[in-house]
């Protein structure tokens, strides 16, 4: 008996020799450790493409995209705009001139100069008792309701700071009424600026980008 078989056993369990067993794994576990990593990785693999393939035809997260455009996106103008209403031309507004000042000669002068820029020119004097030293801005528009939508707005455009104000007149002509603080009607390469920038239509945003 060697000296390495334990006391007690022999027959089969009998070790002979001087050196132990070497014990070794079996070589099928490191095949089926090997071949467990294998699987994981390339079920890992097919999952990614399956997302990669599922985003391309559906088209990607719309709200991500919507959201990382919001902050570039500018609304874009456009110059076809619906027409802007039709303002009457000064060749077909009547304008009376009134003076309503202690300095004389200030209607005359105001309804010629008005003339040279295409007004019709009606009646030419000092205002009238209600209004007379009594309007102490540059001046007052004053005609029927329906100035207030044409007649006004492009007699305006020759006196900056003239208030309006309406009364119950049946007749299309207005009156401008100097106020003490009248110095001079706009120069007129100002007012014939404001008059075209009346009948350009503006432009109107739009939300794509």
């Amino acid at each position: 008996m060697s000296m390495l078989t334990p006391p007690g056993m022999g027959g089969k369990y009998r070790i002979t020799g001087d050196k132990y067993p070497r014990m070794r794994r079996p070589r099928h576990r490191r095949r089926i450790v090997l071949a467990a990593g294998a699987a994981v990785v390339v079920l890992g693999a097919a999952g990614w493409g399956t997302l990669q393939l599922v985003d391309v035809f559906s088209g990607g997260d719309d709200t991500k995209a919507t959201a990382g455009r919001s902050a570039d996106c500018k609304p874009v103008t456009k110059t076809t705009t619906a027409p802007v209403a039709a303002l009457p031309k000064p060749a077909q507004i009547t304008v009376n001139v009134y003076n309503a000042t202690p300095r004389s000669g200030l209607a005359k002068s105001t309804a010629d100069e008005l003339k040279k820029r295409g007004f019709i020119i009606g009646k030419v004097g000092n205002a009238p008792v209600a209004y007379d030293k009594k309007v102490p801005g540059a001046g007052i528009l004053l005609g029927a309701p329906g100035a207030t939508k044409g007649a006004f707005t492009v007699l305006g455009t020759q006196l900056k700071g003239a208030t309006t104000k309406t009364d119950t007149r049946a007749t299309a002509d207005v009156d401008l009424i100097i106020g003490t603080a009248f110095k001079n009607l706009d120069p007129k390469t100002t007012a014939d600026a404001a008059l075209v920038a009346l009948n350009k239509p503006k432009p109107a945003p739009t939300g794509k980008c």
